[in-house]
């Protein structure tokens, strides 16, 4: 997909008209940002609106997050115990050191 994200208000109405009138390239729209699907019309639309308004567009390439693929189990885990915790007050933090889960320190410097 296409992420197309504006930073200004002229940007932003552009934005808002190319997915009005081209809505079978939008996948979906939030405000000042869109992602569309990754044809040529698209990028075309997408490198139409950055050249419009050039700095004011940023477009980037994006891929769907597959968690089983790009996180291992100990990490899904680790977040499906959490929201189940019987304390929602408890930091991660506090929990995960009550238990054997990841530490937030050592997944903050992880890439995935």
């Amino acid at each position: 997909m296409l992420l197309v994200v504006t930073y200004s208000t002229a940007a932003r109405g552009t934005l808002r008209n190319i997915c009005r009138t081209h809505e079978g390239v939008v996948v979906r729209r939030f405000g000042r940002v869109a992602l569309l699907v990754e044809t040529e019309f698209a990028a075309f639309q997408a490198l139409r609106l950055r050249e419009k308004h050039g700095g004011d567009v940023q477009v980037e390439r994006t891929r769907p997050f597959n968690e089983y693929e790009a996180v291992d189990d100990s990490i899904r885990e680790a977040a499906a115990a959490y929201e189940a915790r019987e304390r929602p007050a408890l930091p991660y933090a506090t929990f995960a050191g009550e238990r054997d889960y990841p530490d937030p320190e050592r997944m903050r410097d992880a890439e995935l």
